[in-house]
């Protein structure tokens, strides 16, 4: 850009949760190599829309929620909260949990045309959550979903 030019970055997810966006552009600011002034609007969360999307929300009445990576729940549900987000889970790590009394609301490319949703108790629709989701990511070579895995059974961990 030349002197005086404005540019902008359009971030798709959440630039305050789990992205570099943020952080590389305050870098590039530190560094003193180009003079930039730049400011983050916020907008409405890969959660608050999988939440609106099935018309639920993040938590219960009284009980905290927790916002993890799928690597972190892969090592186990957190203790003391009965409701969780997830976000960048490769591996499908809600598998793990299919044996349990938990309820999973998922979702795909949420807010786009190729948007889709899943909910249920995660035992009945574990594999079609992997199913749709493995052919999601070879129809359009890339997945941005996220879940929110709630326990039926509170502060059973």
């Amino acid at each position: 850009m030349e002197d005086g030019e404005c540019g902008a970055f359009l971030v798709w997810g959440d630039p305050t949760l789990y992205d570099s966006t943020i952080r590389i552009i305050a870098a590039i600011a530190r560094s003193g190599l180009q003079a930039i002034d730049y400011e983050v609007i916020p907008g409405i969360s890969a959660a608050q829309a999988l939440a609106a999307k099935h018309k639920t929300t993040l938590n219960r009445i009284g009980e905290a929620i927790e916002i993890t990576t799928g690597r972190r729940i892969a090592e186990g549900f957190p203790n003391n909260v009965d409701n969780v987000v997830v976000m960048l889970d490769a591996k499908n790590g809600f598998k793990r949990y299919a044996d349990q009394d938990i309820e999973i609301f998922w979702g795909a490319y949420i807010g786009t045309p190729d948007e889709i949703l899943i909910a249920g108790k995660l035992k009945d629709v574990v594999d079609d959550i992997e199913r749709v989701r493995a052919e999601a990511r070879r129809a359009n070579g890339w997945i941005m979903d996220t879940y929110l895995m709630r326990r039926n059974n509170p502060s059973s961990g």
